[in-house]
């Protein structure tokens, strides 16, 4: 079987579709904020590769025809945008500021800590774009001179993380404005924290959509502000 997997170049795909229809299934069976699609996911296609000792490169070469998708399920989320135009323009000016105190203190947490703990620019940039989608927070990783890799796990760890933790700190701070959950989901958690927002509401998945758009755009114009300080 393991000859098999090895010769077939389409088991990258096959194995995460199925673990994350799997992870869904789990989720609605168990609806616990721990039991993240996305995280159960991961953990089956590592416990599953570990397992079956499948070669890790072999899985990246088969999902890189396949990242291109990354860009056009972004810009998918303008739909519930769409939908939900009409209430977005009340709390217009509220979103706005709520987006942008996120994205500041984000980034200025992240730089104060990089700075406290001596970690080099390369490092740094690699870190900072955490609350971002994946692509954009490539790109900008690689522009900079960052580290993707790193980009990129600190991107799903704080996706995952957020979506998480979210529902928990909205109940402990007493957040039940939909129009305040979808901005801190969508400026700390972007696409993944998104998604769980749709799950609370339309309006607040639109929210979200509209947080996560904003928070990309001013995260990547303060950016080299940050690295060159």
């Amino acid at each position: 079987m393991l000859s098999f997997l090895e010769s077939c170049t389409l088991w990258p795909v096959l194995l995460t579709l199925g673990a994350y229809l799997l992870a869904v299934k789990i989720r609605s069976r168990w609806d616990y904020a721990i039991l993240n699609p996305i995280l159960v996911s991961f953990l089956i296609v590592l416990g599953l590769m570990l397992a079956l000792d499948l070669p890790n490169a072999q899985y990246q070469a088969g999902w890189e025809k396949c990242s291109w998708l990354l860009t056009p399920s972004t810009i998918c989320l303008a739909i519930p945008l769409y939908r939900e135009l009409q209430a977005l323009k009340k709390d217009l000016p509220a979103i706005l500021l709520g987006i942008c105190s996120g994205t500041l203190v984000g980034l200025g947490t992240i730089f104060f800590l990089c700075q406290f703990w001596g970690l080099d620019q390369p490092l740094t940039v690699s870190l900072l774009p955490k609350s971002i989608t994946t692509a954009l927070g490539i790109a900008l990783a690689e522009e900079m001179g960052g580290y993707p890799a790193i980009t990129t796990m600190a991107i799903i760890v704080t996706g995952i993380g957020g979506s998480i933790a979210g529902d928990f700190l909205c109940r402990v701070f007493r957040i039940r404005s939909q129009v305040a959950q979808g901005t801190a989901f969508g400026t700390a958690a972007h696409v993944v924290g998104t998604s769980r927002a749709t799950e609370i509401s339309p309006l607040t998945g639109a929210v979200s959509s509209l947080s996560l758009v904003v928070a990309g755009i001013l995260t990547a114009v303060i950016l080299p502000f940050l690295y060159s300080a």
